[in-house]
């Protein structure tokens, strides 16, 4: 297949193009390099450097690439981000998302969009389902729910097949340790430089922490699935203290536990139930939380 994946240089997007060249597709990478770095690439996958939210740029990659499928990876991701600039939020994640309908349209491609879980469903009592109500309590949450209700109604008008997979916490090398987003880098990154751990809160929150190269794998898998909405994560919470202490017992490196005030508007409890991506996509998460902390460990010291 021929594949281009936006957000080809960052943090997953590198992956799911790297394991798409590594089972032999043509791959081609879109990233404007903000936060993307072209060496998590694999030689071989072509950069073209652009801008989602640029229209004209959008179109050129897709007339060079001729893709089969476009993996739409590249995204604002930061929830705090969101909050402080919801118009910058969502010209990112909603008319970027368009731009990408759009040039799929005219090349006659699919659409693999990358979602959120946790920001789309808001608390969760139990491992929330596909079906289970949809309530965002961030503008990041509100413009991936609305980015995924493009893709639905491109698929009623235009009668297209696009898949939104909505993905739990995600975790593992290369992920930037700045960010809401990337509590396991942060936490290992600290550990690195000796520094004692921020806990916000009393550390009971919990969330589902799913290794990126099961991410990368379900990714693939869903490429030519059956339209609709996919949960990608292990269906098991954790707790953020729970996870430090894995970390320092990883690392083997003592730390401290600092506890500062809660955040407003985290969430308690969030955590997916991946049961329908078992079913339609053969999709099950393989790497336990301590195996992915080990490899992610591994790469953060070796790199």
């Amino acid at each position: 297949m021929r594949v281009l994946v936006t957000g080809g240089a960052g943090f997953i997007g590198s992956h799911v193009a790297n394991a798409l060249h590594a089972r032999g597709d043509d791959v081609f990478a879109f990233d404007d390099l903000s936060r993307g770095v072209e060496a998590n690439l694999d030689a071989g996958v072509p950069l073209f450097r652009g801008d989602v939210c640029d229209r004209g740029a959008v179109d050129r990659a897709f007339a060079e690439a001729r893709p089969d499928t476009c993996v739409h990876l590249a995204a604002q991701v930061d929830v705090r981000k969101s909050v402080l600039d919801p118009a910058g939020d969502a010209a990112i994640n909603v008319l970027g998302t368009i731009n990408v309908l759009e040039a799929a349209r005219t090349a006659d491609a699919g659409v693999v969009l990358s979602s959120t879980g946790g920001a789309i469903y808001g608390e969760c009592q139990e491992a929330a389902t596909e079906e289970s109500p949809r309530r965002p309590i961030a503008p990041y949450g509100a413009a991936k729910l609305a980015a995924e209700e493009y893709l639905a109604t491109w698929n009623r008008l235009y009668g297209g097949g696009h898949v939104s997979l909505r993905y739990a916490n995600v975790y593992g090398p290369r992920q930037d340790a700045s960010g809401e987003a990337g509590v396991v880098a942060i936490f290992l990154d600290r550990l690195a430089k000796d520094s004692s751990l921020q806990i916000f809160g009393d550390g009971e929150q919990t969330r589902d922490f799913v290794y990126v190269g099961d991410v990368a794998s379900a990714t693939l898998s869903a490429i030519n699935a059956p339209a609709g909405a996919y949960n990608v994560g292990t269906g098991r919470e954790t707790s953020v203290l729970e996870l430090a202490r894995l970390c320092i017992e990883v690392t083997g490196i003592e730390s401290a536990l600092e506890f500062e005030a809660p955040r407003d508007g985290e969430l308690k409890r969030s955590f997916l139930d991946p049961n329908r991506a078992a079913e339609v996509l053969g999709f099950e998460a393989q790497t336990s939380l301590r195996d992915g902390l080990v490899a992610t460990w591994s790469w953060l010291a070796n790199r």
